[in-house]
């Protein structure tokens, strides 16, 4: 039986009580549940205790509205803290950093409303990432949460296990299965990759509360950073982004293993397209050359298993070599989607429309992780003339899907100005 509508009834009510009194005993009441019952529904639904729930929403709306400038004292007393040794001692507990540690690494935003329907990833303790670790004998390895270099965003599903490890965790088994087999076929090939270590009883992965967790060891040295190929000698960091990512696809290439076989032009026509439409101004001569253009070349473009998810903090490089993470969204689509990804990835984590000078250094960077990949892998005449068709299919899937993510607000609003801003310089995006 599904009990999600219940349970997010109750979390919306959470939501918009937090500086009340709320009691386990009164949510379960409100369901029709026995008290023991709606623990045993609550915890596998989100992830962890509701209590130890209602505490995080607290702390992590109390922390947003602290940075954002109100005293810290009216804060915390609102959010039921009696004192800010009360508030920073939890903090801690909960999230294993302090308070302005935290602000240090992460980008501070209103924390969104859960949505049961809409999330993959449950919300998982540090406490119950260390019961996992257990089964790979990792339980005293200290478990803190990954953020992004750049955008300060926090991992939704992985922890940092010690210094050597990385727990991740999905409810997908089939990408679980899917980045294990690709990262050990890469890494037999000679490149760096996140392979899975085996858990104590020889397995690879273990199930716990509807999701599959995995281990993997930490690859050495440090993710590319999106603002850092503005700087510097920029146009040989995307030679190099290009070149990887053309080296990467002659693995790939050679890979036979199960993916999802994605046509990427009946994505954007019968659902990106349609439903962007409602949000973005395309103009119905645009639409119409857009969609014959790329229909025709379409089938002339080569097609292989992709990385699919190629930004730079998933590209990492030490001093001696340099490997790829996250295969878990990895599918057989268009080749020259990666590339095309890549620089879309650097483009969003620093866009801003009144920056031309930034903008037409974003085309060299786009144009140089173009021809870095052709240095490796050589792109077909049909491939150069459906460049601009692919840039904006990207974006155009990107921002249909990104519409229906409650949490992604900030993305999806980048992301709507990166396509408008794309398409009135269509032309530019030739190579």
């Amino acid at each position: 039986m599904d009990h999600r509508k219940s349970i997010q009834n109750r979390l919306d009510f959470i939501e918009e009580n937090l500086k009340a009194q709320i009691t386990a005993a009164e949510l379960s009441e409100r369901a029709g549940y026995s008290l023991f019952h709606y623990y045993r529904l609550f915890q596998p639904a989100v992830g962890m205790p509701v209590m130890q729930y209602i505490l995080r929403r607290r702390l992590l709306h109390a922390i947003y509205e602290i940075h954002g400038g109100r005293k810290r004292i009216d804060v915390i007393l609102e959010y039921g803290f009696e004192t800010y040794a009360g508030f920073y001692k939890a903090f801690r507990r909960e999230f294993g950093c302090t308070p302005s540690v935290y602000l240090k690494k992460r980008r501070a935003r209103r924390p969104c409303k859960p949505n049961l329907y809409q999330e993959e990833h449950m919300t998982i303790s540090h406490k119950k990432a260390s019961e996992i670790l257990a089964h790979w004998n990792l339980e005293k390895e200290p478990v803190s949460d990954i953020y992004y270099e750049g955008s300060g965003e926090k991992a939704d599903s992985a922890f940092y296990a010690g210094s050597g490890f990385v727990l991740k965790f999905s409810a997908d088994l089939d990408k679980v299965k899917k980045a294990a087999a690709l990262s050990r076929l890469i890494e037999n090939a000679g490149l760096q990759a996140a392979s899975p270590v085996a858990a104590a009883d020889g397995g690879e992965y273990v199930q716990d509360s509807g999701l599959f967790f995995y281990v993997t060891r930490r690859l050495s040295g440090t993710p590319l950073l999106s603002h850092g190929f503005f700087e510097g000698d920029y146009a040989a960091k995307a030679r190099f982004a290009g070149e990887m990512i053309g080296q990467l696809h002659l693995v790939l290439c050679k890979v036979d293993t199960c993916v999802n076989d994605v046509n990427l032009y009946e994505t954007v026509r019968d659902w990106a397209m349609p439903r962007a439409k409602d949000i973005l101004p395309l103009p119905e001569p645009f639409r119409r050359e857009y969609l014959e253009t790329f229909g025709k070349l379409y089938g002339s473009l080569p097609r292989q298993i992709i990385h699919r998810d190629p930004h730079p903090g998933n590209i990492i490089v030490s001093q001696d070599k340099w490997g790829f993470i996250d295969f878990e969204l990895s599918e057989r689509n268009l080749r020259i989607y990666d590339p095309c990804y890549a620089a879309l990835a650097v483009l969003s984590e620093c866009f801003d429309v009144n920056r031309r000078d930034a903008l037409d250094k974003w085309l060299e960077i786009y144009r140089n992780i173009i021809w870095g990949y052709d240095s490796v892998v050589k792109l077909t005449a049909e491939e150069k003339r459906a460049l601009p068709y692919v840039v904006i299919a990207n974006q155009l899937v990107c921002v249909a899907w990104f519409s229906g993510q409650d949490k992604y607000e900030d993305i999806f609003e980048t992301n709507k100005r990166m396509t408008q801003w794309l398409i009135s310089g269509f032309d530019e995006l030739n190579i």
